[in-house]
């Protein structure tokens, strides 16, 4: 179509979910059902022509005539691409961070080449992001590492259930051995076996919200949803400042943006004191020795910085380690070359702590789920 841009290839996921999540923040009213109706839109067209892509924004995600200039203005920021039938005023375009959607332009000549050096350099960039530390993220950084930590395929550790499944190899199964052999008429057929089958082990994180670990709050609780949506039964999340507020249900939303602000809102300590102890303490009173914390595997996300008793926080994770079958510390400066812990805090709670384990970057979060899956 004349007047267009270059053609461009889009990655469904991350790249049009990020286009509507930045019309969300012009002011377009794209919910979820918009973008669930724009995305599959786009699987039944062809997603490497921008005026197909276009249209079905265009059609699926604008409400009013008002919402066409912003809808153009970021289609031609997100895309590269110019929107069709519209003539735009020059305007001022916001710089785009070099992450922005994983797109390849291919040239007119029609060679590939730099269009797969470009996708190699976007690519690149995605790889720098997630070592990157969480607490120096630009905001541009921030809304592309959300995409990115949506990508996350958290496992849940499992453990034996009490019942016992058919299986190969096993235990003698009498009972269905029996009918078998009431079914052959007597005869003895095969021998039945079963075993015990597995069952996912709860997971329980703790994350420390104080001042000090304000910078990596928000992707933690990020972080936090994506586990949560995983295996919404078996996850349960609470937050540790100067009290201790439990935040499953909010995060158990589906939208992110939802989720994370009905939990903003139950949190009323964010980037407050820290009294680890006390708050592991009525962790362990209210949920913990009831059951929340018997044979599952806990994470606990903190720098180590404690107010309050430090005493009385290495008796209560002596006592969480008693309950618990795992038990993970997470430290966001762990990970920098010459970090040593020697933090109060954890120094008192480390001698019954199962691992010591970064947690400044994405990077090191998938590490984290790797060593929760294996646990």
């Amino acid at each position: 179509m004349a007047g267009m841009g270059t053609p461009v290839t889009v990655d469904p996921l991350p790249g049009l979910v990020g286009f509507a999540a930045v019309l969300r923040e012009a002011g377009l009213p794209c919910d979820a059902h918009r973008v669930q109706a724009y995305l599959s839109a786009v699987e039944r067209l062809d997603a490497s022509e921008p005026a197909q892509v276009y249209w079905a924004g265009r059609l699926t995600l604008c409400a009013d005539p008002d919402d066409l200039p912003r809808y153009d203005e970021a289609f031609d920021a997100w895309f590269n691409a110019a929107p069709p039938l519209r003539e735009r005023a020059s305007v001022p375009q916001p710089q785009r961070a070099t992450i922005a959607a994983l797109i390849a332009r291919e040239q007119d000549d029609g060679e590939g080449g730099e269009a797969g050096e470009q996708l190699a350099v976007a690519a690149s960039d995605a790889e720098v992001l997630r070592e990157r530390d969480l607490g120096e993220l630009t905001a541009a950084e921030r809304r592309h590492l959300r995409e990115l930590m949506s990508t996350l395929r958290p496992v849940l550790p499992s453990r034996s259930s009490l019942r016992y499944r058919p299986a190969r190899r096993g235990r003698l199964d009498p009972g269905r051995t029996l009918r078998a052999m009431l079914a052959d008429g007597g005869e003895t057929g095969r021998l039945a076996y079963s075993r015990h089958g597995p069952r996912p082990r709860r997971l329980v994180l703790l994350i420390d919200v104080s001042g000090s670990m304000k910078p990596y709050a928000d992707s933690l609780l990020r972080f936090a949803h994506v586990v949560v949506r995983a295996a919404p039964a078996r996850v349960e999340v609470f937050t540790l400042g100067t009290r201790l507020t439990r935040v499953s249900r909010q995060l158990r939303q589906r939208d992110p943006e939802r989720a994370m602000l009905s939990a903003a809102h139950a949190v009323a300590d964010f980037a407050g004191g820290t009294r680890l102890g006390e708050t592991l303490r009525g962790f362990l009173d209210r949920w913990g020795q009831r059951g929340l914390a018997r044979r599952a595997v806990v994470v606990l996300f903190s720098d180590g910085w404690e107010r309050g008793d430090v005493s009385l926080l290495g008796e209560q994770a002596a006592r969480l380690r008693r309950l618990a079958h795992r038990v993970f510390w997470v430290n966001p400066h762990a990970g920098h070359e010459g970090y040593a812990p020697v933090q109060s805090g954890i120094a008192a709670a480390l001698p019954h702590v199962d691992r010591l384990l970064a947690g400044h970057s994405l990077a090191t979060l998938e590490r984290l789920l790797r060593e929760i899956r294996d646990a």
